[in-house]
């Protein structure tokens, strides 16, 4: 199938009918784009924000159009926004995304039906403000990811039903669905979403999946779940990258130790900072903030030549590392298109100046697409 799709891009591109823009490059051959590059090998995907899927950001549009094969939503499906009161869904927004991926061919993935953070404070919550019972939660639960869903059975083809469940240190979040329903909650959000639609694929989405003691907490959690008869079919590894952190080789070694489980693999939410952290080790917990300072923010008015070359060869040895493993992996997606849509220029520090993803503030492709594109034909 990604074959096909490949097949039919380049016919779009080079026909002109598609909108797409890669041109020749100085010695006469044509650019590939990096669906193209890539297209018999993974899906490449990015997150899509609401100007990119309402296509106000025209150019923004034109990129997506050109460069990528899936998509997934920044924020509008997450829970928050489907169903901030309880029993009344908005479902606009996440129409016009599913629209989006139809009208231009691409694979959708729903992200996310069951997160700890940005869900309604009603969700866990009695009229009086005191925590539910088990049994109201997994029904609102159920009601949740039934109704999301059941609403798009055969258009979205993918689901991250659990997002970040699991710590660090491999112990299980403390989250209000632990709390309250205990372990079984990600059993029966998978059970829910299995349930609503068959045919979908159900994966398991969390970040810092390079830390052995994650890593191990995740292998307990997906076997856990496959004994217990339920079916997960990929488990995303979440790429918030920085110059220094993971490094490569424990990211390799958690990417073979999921694969073994019998499931998918997908990179997503992939970005490479190239800012100092404010910690070592940092993930990418929501939750985290540090406060502003000048010396943490030193490329305001640019990359010098140096790091940007660091920082092109550090994106390209995770490249490298996917095509390396291009048998396990399904799909590698970008967490924003442009470097000004991306969340990492307002955390964990707010205010600062990032360049995490391949195209620029005016959606311009870095140098760096040209070095991944003709990578991905050697």
């Amino acid at each position: 199938m990604k074959k096909h799709f490949l097949l039919t891009a380049i016919v779009l591109c080079t026909s002109g009918l598609s909108g797409c823009t890669s041109g020749n490059n100085r010695t006469g051959e044509r650019e590939l784009s990096l669906k193209e590059a890539f297209g018999d090998k993974f899906y490449i995907g990015a997150a899509l924000n609401t100007g990119q899927i309402m296509e106000r950001d025209v150019d923004a549009v034109r990129v997506i159009r050109e460069h990528f094969s899936a998509i997934v939503p920044e924020n509008c499906m997450k829970s928050m926004y489907l169903q901030p009161k309880e029993g009344e869904f908005s479902f606009d927004e996440a129409d016009r995304f599913v629209e989006f991926g139809r009208k231009y061919g691409l694979f959708v993935t729903g992200h996310t039906l069951v997160w700890h953070s940005q869900a309604p404070d009603w969700f866990f919550t009695d009229g009086g403000g005191n925590d539910v019972s088990r049994d109201v939660l997994t029904e609102r639960m159920k009601s949740h990811i039934s109704t999301v869903v059941g609403r798009y059975r055969g258009v979205i083809r993918g689901w991250d039903v659990v997002n970040e469940a699991v710590l660090d240190d491999g112990s299980l979040r403390n989250s209000k669905f632990l709390q309250i329903i205990g372990p079984d909650y990600i059993r029966l959000a998978f059970e829910f979403a299995r349930e609503a639609d068959p045919d979908a694929e159900l994966y398991y989405n969390d970040y810092s999946m390079a830390v052995p003691a994650k890593r191990q907490g995740v292998v307990r959690l997906v076997k856990s779940l496959q004994e217990q008869g339920v079916r997960i079919d990929g488990i995303g590894m979440q790429g918030h990258l920085n110059m220094h952190f993971p490094p490569l080789e424990e990211f390799e070694t958690s990417l073979l130790a999921f694969s073994e489980l019998g499931v998918s693999v997908m990179i997503t939410e992939l970005d490479l900072s190239v800012l100092p952290s404010p910690r070592e080790n940092a993930g990418a917990d929501v939750a985290q903030s540090f406060e502003y300072r000048k010396e943490i923010n030193p490329y305001a008015g640019g990359l010098p030549e140096d790091v940007e070359a660091a920082w092109n060869s550090r994106y390209a040895d995770f490249f490298n590392l996917f095509l390396k493993h291009r048998d396990r992996i399904t799909r590698v997606t970008l967490w924003g298109v442009g470097d000004a849509d991306s969340w990492k220029n307002n955390w964990p520090v707010p205010g600062r100046t990032d360049y995490a993803l391949l195209f620029d503030r005016n959606y311009e492709a870095k140098p760096l697409v040209d070095i991944l594109t003709k990578n991905a034909q050697k």
